[in-house]
C-alpha cells in the first residue's frame, strides 16, 4: 500500500513537472525537450509541434507507461533542474544593472508571434513582439507582455483548384493552446469589467510563459458577456472600425488594469505601434486616483514613463476613429474618469483640436502620451518624423523628436540545427544572452566547408520539406496517386535556391518576377545553371490587390515549363518560414521604398547562410554592402511609378543573371563556391548580431527603458509634484509665447567665421526659460547646424531684450543662419511636450 502511494506521488509529481516545462515556451527555442515530446507522440509532435497538445491527447495508458520509465522520468527530473537553474541565475541585465534601474517594463502589443502553437499573430508586428520578448527572457531584462487571446486569431490560407486564395478560420481551443488561467489568491479565475455604453464588458484573463518573461492574454469570450461582445477578441484585424475600438479598449484600458489587479505598478509602458495608446490614458486615470490630481498633471507625469513604438511608415496606416464612435464609447470615460470634457479627449487624438469632424488617431494619441518615439529602421525614423511633422509646425524636420531603434530577430528561434552547431562551435552555446562584441570574429573562423554543408543541408530539408506539403495538398484536392507520387520528383538540392515570403500587399510588389514571365523562365530553367524558387504569402481577406496577385504566382507555377521548379507554399506561417529562412540561398524582397517600415524576413535567413537581394529600404538600407547582399534601386523615393518598377524588374533580371546566378555556380575542383561562401561568411558575422533582438533589446533597454524609469520616478515623485510644476510652467511659457521677438542683428567676419550679435525680445519670460540658437539648414549629407548662442546681458534699449551672441563657420553666405528661441526646462521632453518656437524673420 505505501509502495502504491508512493509510485502514484512520485508519477503524479513526474506529470506535474512534464507540464510545467510544456507551458513553458523556452522549448520555441531551446530544443532540449523536444525528444520528450516525440516520444509520446511522434506524428503529433511533427505535424502541430505543440508540447501541450500531445499531453492533453496522449492516452493514459501510454503516459502511466512513461512515467515508469526512470529512464524519461529522470530525464524530465534533469530538463526540470535546468530550467529552474537558468531562470534563477544571472542574466545580462542583472550582470549589468546590481542596482536595477527599473522593476518592470509592460509592453502592449496586439499580436504576439511565439509559436505556431499559439496563433495570435498575423506577421511583421507579432514578430517584433514575439522575439523581443524572447530575447527579454535571455537577458533578463524584466519585460511583461499584454496582449489579446483571439478566438479564431488571424486566418489560414488554402489556394483552390484556380490558384485563389481561400481565408480559413479555425477555432482557437484554449484547452489545446500553451496558455492557462490567471488564478487569483482565493482560486477564482482573474476576470476584469471594462464600462462600456450602457452596459459591462467581462475580460478574461489568461497567462503565457516564455521562460524568464510572463505574456498576460485577455479575451472577452466570457459567458457573462452578450453574444455581441463574446466575439470582440474573434479575429486578429477583423470585423469594422467598431470592433478594432472595442479591441484597442480591451487591449489598453484592459491591459493596464490587468497590471494593477496583479499589484504590477511598470516604470515603463512600451507601446508596440498606435493600437495600444488607449493605456497611456489608464495609466494616468490610476495615477489621478492613486495621488488625487487631475487629468493633465496625471498625464504629464506618467507620460514620462512611456514610450511609443511606430511601425507605419504611410500615413494611411494610422488607426482613427470617427468622431461619433468615440462620442458613443468615450464620453462617459472622459467625463466621469479622466474628469475631461470629451472635446478634450479629442484634442489628444488630432492635428487640429478645433476640427469637430477630424477622427481620432491613435498614434497622435500615442505620441502626446509618451515620453520618447522611435521608429523601427534609420530610414524609418526619418519617414516617421516626415509623417508626424504636422504636429510639430515649424520646427525642421529633422528635430521632429522620433529617434529608431532598428528591429532584429530572435536568432535561436530562427535558425536550424544544422546552423546552431555551427554558431555553438565558433562562439558558445550562451551566445545570444549576453554582450555580442566577440561574434563577428568567432564565425569567421568557420572554414568553408562546414559552412557550405551548413547550407546545403538547410537546402536538403527544405526542399523534403516542399515536396511533402505538396503532396499533401494534391492528396486533400482529390489528386491521383501517380499526381501524388510526381511531386517526389520535383526541385533539386543542389540547384540555386530563392525564396520570397511575405504579406501580399501591392507596396511590396511580390510580382515584380513576373514582370517578364518569359525572361523568368530562361532563369530557372537553363541547363547548366539551373534556379529554384519558393513563393509564399497571404493576404488580407479584404484585399484584392494582393488576392489577385496570389492568383497570378499560381497560374505561372502551373506552366508546364516550370514544372518542379517553382512553388506556392501556401498557408504561410511560423513554421513553414523557420524551414524556408533555413534552407534558401537567398532571400528576395522587393518593397516600394520607403513603405518597408524595417522588415525582418530577411534577417531570418543570416544566422543560416542565406544572402539578400533586396531593395534599399527599411533594414537592409543600413545593413547592405556590395560584400554582404545584392542591392536593389538607387536609395530613393520614387513613389508608384510604373516606369520605375519596370526599371527595377529588368534591373533584377540583370542582377541574377549576371551576379547570382554566376556567383554560386562558380565552383573548384572539388565544388566549392569560394566567392559565394565569402560573402555568406561576411553576412553572418557582420549582420547577425547587428540585426538580432538581442541587440535591440539591450539598445532598448539602454536607450530607452532606463532614461524613460528614472524621468517617470521624477515626474511622479511626491504625488506628481514635479509634474505639476512643469504643468504650470508649460502653461505659465505659452500664454506669454506671443511675447518673443527679435531685434537687430549684427555680423562681423573675421578669421574664417562669423560673429552674430542678436537681440531678442523676451517680454516678461524669464531668459532661463529659453534657450537662443543659431540655426542653419543641412547641406548635402551634412547635419543642420545649430549653436547655442551665449546670454550677454540685457540688450541695454529695453529690460525685456537681452543681447546673445555665437561664433558660425564661414564657409557659406551669412544669410544662411538664422536665430531662433526655443522654450526650455530642467527635465522637459523638448519639443514632445512643448512645441513652441520662435524664429528669426
Amino acid at each position: 500500500m505505501g509502495s502504491s502511494l508512493y509510485t502514484n506521488v512520485a508519477a503524479e509529481r513526474v506529470s506535474d513537472a512534464i507540464s510545467e516545462l510544456a507551458l513553458d515556451l523556452r522549448w520555441t527555442w531551446n530544443h532540449s525537450t523536444d525528444e520528450l515530446w516525440r516520444e509520446l507522440d511522434p506524428d503529433l509532435w511533427e505535424a502541430t509541434q505543440n508540447p501541450w497538445l500531445i499531453l492533453q491527447s496522449v492516452s493514459h495508458e501510454k503516459l502511466e507507461r512513461v512515467l515508469s520509465d526512470p529512464r524519461f522520468t529522470d530525464r524530465v527530473d534533469e530538463l526540470l533542474r535546468k530550467k529552474n537553474q537558468l531562470e534563477s541565475g544571472d542574466a545580462w541585465f542583472q550582470k549589468n544593472y546590481p542596482k536595477p534601474p527599473f522593476k518592470s517594463v509592460a509592453y502592449f502589443s496586439m499580436e504576439y508571434m511565439l509559436t505556431e502553437a499559439l496563433p495570435i499573430y498575423s506577421g511583421g508586428l507579432g514578430n517584433v513582439a514575439g522575439d523581443q520578448l524572447k530575447a527579454a527572457s535571455d537577458l533578463g531584462v524584466p519585460v511583461i507582455a499584454i496582449g489579446l487571446l483571439y478566438q479564431q486569431g488571424y486566418f489560414r490560407q488554402e489556394i483552390n483548384d484556380r490558384g485563389e486564395q481561400i481565408a480559413r478560420y479555425p477555432f482557437n481551443d484554449p484547452g489545446q493552446l500553451p496558455i492557462r488561467p490567471l488564478r487569483q489568491e482565493n482560486g477564482d479565475w482573474l476576470r476584469l469589467k471594462v464600462l462600456l455604453p450602457a452596459y459591462t464588458l467581462w475580460i478574461r484573463t489568461w497567462e503565457v510563459r516564455a521562460g524568464r518573461r510572463r505574456l498576460y492574454l485577455m479575451d472577452t469570450n466570457d459567458p457573462a458577456n452578450p453574444p455581441a461582445l463574446r466575439s470582440i477578441a474573434g479575429e486578429l484585424y477583423g470585423g469594422g472600425p467598431e470592433t478594432r475600438l472595442r479591441q484597442e479598449t480591451v487591449l489598453g484600458i484592459g491591459g493596464f488594469r490587468l497590471l494593477r489587479a496583479l499589484g504590477i505598478q511598470p516604470d515603463v509602458c512600451h507601446f508596440n505601434e498606435g493600437h495600444c495608446a488607449f493605456a497611456a490614458l489608464e495609466r494616468a486615470r490610476s495615477f489621478m486616483d492613486d495621488h488625487g490630481q487631475p487629468f493633465d498633471v496625471a498625464l504629464a507625469a506618467t507620460r514620462a514613463g512611456n514610450l511609443f513604438t511606430t511601425h507605419t511608415p504611410v500615413e494611411a496606416g494610422f488607426d482613427r476613429f470617427a468622431p461619433d464612435l468615440m462620442e458613443r464609447y468615450f464620453r462617459w470615460y472622459a467625463e466621469n474618469r479622466l474628469k475631461i470634457s470629451m472635446r478634450e479627449l479629442m484634442a489628444l487624438g488630432r492635428r487640429n483640436p478645433d476640427d469637430a469632424s477630424e477622427p481620432f488617431n491613435m498614434a497622435y494619441l500615442a505620441m502626446r502620451g509618451s515620453g520618447a518615439v522611435n521608429g523601427v529602421s534609420r530610414l524609418h525614423g526619418a519617414v516617421s518624423r516626415r509623417l508626424f511633422a504636422p504636429l510639430f509646425p515649424r520646427w525642421p524636420e529633422a528635430e521632429v523628436p522620433i529617434a529608431h531603434v532598428t528591429n532584429g530577430i530572435h536568432v535561436p528561434t530562427w535558425d536550424s540545427a544544422e546552423s546552431d552547431a555551427v554558431w555553438t562551435a565558433a562562439a558558445g552555446k550562451n551566445r545570444w544572452c549576453g554582450a555580442l562584441e566577440y561574434i563577428e570574429e568567432s564565425i569567421r573562423s568557420v572554414g568553408d566547408r562546414d559552412l557550405w554543408e551548413m547550407r546545403c543541408s538547410g537546402r536538403t530539408a527544405l526542399v523534403e520539406f516542399a515536396r511533402k506539403r505538396l503532396a499533401l495538398d494534391r492528396a486533400y484536392k482529390g489528386a491521383s496517386k501517380e499526381e501524388v507520387d510526381e511531386v517526389g520528383h520535383f526541385f533539386d538540392d543542389q540547384r540555386l535556391t530563392i525564396g520570397f515570403a511575405r504579406r501580399f500587399a501591392t507596396y511590396k510588389r511580390p510580382n515584380m518576377l513576373l514582370h517578364d514571365p518569359g525572361r523568368l523562365i530562361r532563369i530557372l530553367t537553363n541547363n547548366s545553371r539551373p534556379v529554384q524558387l519558393f513563393i509564399a504569402g497571404k493576404a488580407h481577406p479584404q484585399d484584392g490587390a494582393g488576392q489577385d496577385m496570389i492568383r497570378q504566382w499560381n497560374e505561372f507555377v502551373r506552366r508546364p515549363e516550370v514544372k518542379g521548379r517553382v512553388a506556392f507554399l501556401s498557408d504561410y506561417d511560423m513554421q513553414l518560414t523557420q524551414t524556408l529562412v533555413a534552407g534558401v540561398d537567398v532571400w528576395l524582397n522587393t518593397p516600394r521604398r520607403p513603405w518597408e517600415a524595417s522588415g525582418t524576413s530577411g534577417m531570418k535567413v543570416l544566422a543560416n547562410g542565406g544572402l539578400n537581394l533586396s531593395e534599399l529600404d527599411g533594414w537592409w538600407a543600413e545593413a547592405y554592402a556590395p560584400d554582404v547582399g545584392w542591392a536593389l534601386g538607387d536609395g530613393a523615393d520614387r513613389g508608384e511609378d510604373p516606369g520605375w518598377d519596370a526599371a527595377e524588374a529588368g534591373a533584377l533580371y540583370d542582377l541574377l543573371e549576371h551576379d547570382v546566378v554566376p556567383m554560386f555556380y562558380d565552383r573548384d575542383a572539388q565544388g566549392m563556391p569560394h566567392a559565394w561562401i565569402a560573402r555568406m561568411r561576411e553576412s553572418m558575422a557582420r549582420l547577425t548580431s547587428a540585426f538580432s533582438a538581442n541587440r535591440t533589446v539591450r539598445q532598448y533597454t539602454e536607450q530607452h527603458y532606463v532614461p524613460l524609469a528614472s524621468a517617470y520616478a521624477a515626474r511622479s515623485a511626491d504625488g506628481g509634484k514635479a509634474g505639476a510644476e512643469f504643468l504650470a510652467w508649460r502653461n505659465s511659457i505659452a500664454s506669454r509665447w506671443h511675447q518673443v521677438g527679435f531685434g537687430k542683428t549684427s555680423i562681423n567676419q573675421r578669421h574664417g567665421s562669423y560673429q552674430f550679435t542678436v537681440a531678442v525680445h523676451l517680454g516678461d519670460i524669464s531668459p532661463n526659460d529659453v534657450e537662443v540658437d543659431l540655426y542653419a539648414d543641412a547641406r548635402g549629407s551634412e547635419h543642420p547646424f545649430k549653436q547655442a548662442m551665449k546670454l550677454n546681458g540685457p540688450d541695454g534699449s529695453s529690460t525685456t531684450d537681452y543681447s546673445y551672441s555665437c561664433e558660425a563657420p564661414d564657409d557659406r553666405p551669412a544669410h544662411d543662419y538664422t536665430a531662433r528661441v526655443i522654450a526650455s526646462h530642467a527635465g522637459a521632453l523638448i519639443p514632445l511636450e512643448m512645441p513652441l518656437i520662435a524664429w528669426q524673420k
